[in-house]
């Protein structure tokens, strides 16, 4: 018998991680996170004993960006770009929902 053991993490703002975290999980490089992190693509949570951190969602979008760069080729320029347009769809889609849902009685 076989038996899969396998670790849920919720990808959350609750729980935080370091920037040696966000590039181990997404296979950038720590200089391509600081990269996205002076750009504003990401936003680091706080600075707790001077080390700085981000919430466990920003590993999604470190994720997305190296997609990005190893799918379409792009420089940290482009995937910044692409990362913030696909950002703002995702927040005019949200909009766009909660118009269409029928008022609450």
């Amino acid at each position: 018998m076989n038996r899969q053991l396998s670790e849920a993490v919720w990808l959350n703002d609750a729980a935080v991680c370091d920037i040696e975290h966000l590039a181990e999980v997404s296979g950038l490089s720590i200089g391509e996170v600081s990269d996205l992190v002076d750009i504003g693509v990401i936003v680091p949570s706080g600075r707790p004993a001077g080390t700085v951190v981000f919430h466990l969602c920003q590993v999604l979008t470190v994720k997305r960006a190296r997609r990005l760069r190893d799918d379409f080729q792009l420089d940290h320029h482009g995937v910044a770009l692409a990362l913030t347009l696909i950002q703002r769809i995702g927040e005019l889609q949200a909009e766009l929902d909660a118009l269409r849902r029928p008022a609450a009685r």
